[in-house]
């Protein structure tokens, strides 16, 4: 079993800031070091989107509308992954999932084999 549960979602005010942790445990027998780890965006009606990755060698990725304003990063040790969310507009208003892929990051949802059950985000003007 790999269980993912994400914390801290919430409401904020457009340019202000959130961080969201998402928190791994009783996962198989890969560690969670060996995981491609990301954070991805729902909004009712709209397809899902990559919002970050974070590869086994650190290396981060991110979707164009965030880059420069969100950032991703792992604890290892911890089993926790982050999502550092600043300068937040309106925009950013969706339901934000924490999930892993076994090995290296493909970019695509459908890779990512174990979730967390989201956290709602909320942006105010």
């Amino acid at each position: 079993e790999f269980q993912l549960k994400e914390s801290n979602g919430g409401s904020v005010q457009a340019g202000g800031s959130l961080r969201l942790s998402c928190s791994a445990s009783a996962y198989d027998a890969y560690d969670f070091s060996d995981y491609c780890l990301g954070w991805f965006s729902d909004i009712p009606g709209q397809e899902r989107e990559t919002v970050a990755t974070v590869d086994v060698g650190f290396v981060t990725r991110y979707e164009e509308s965030v880059e420069g304003r969100f950032t991703i990063s792992r604890d290892n040790a911890e089993n926790i992954v982050y999502l550092q969310m600043d300068s937040m507009k309106v925009e950013d208003t969706a339901t934000y999932f924490c999930a892993a892929e076994p090995g290296w990051c493909s970019w695509m949802w459908e890779s990512f084999t174990s979730w967390g059950r989201g956290a709602p985000v909320f942006v105010s003007s």
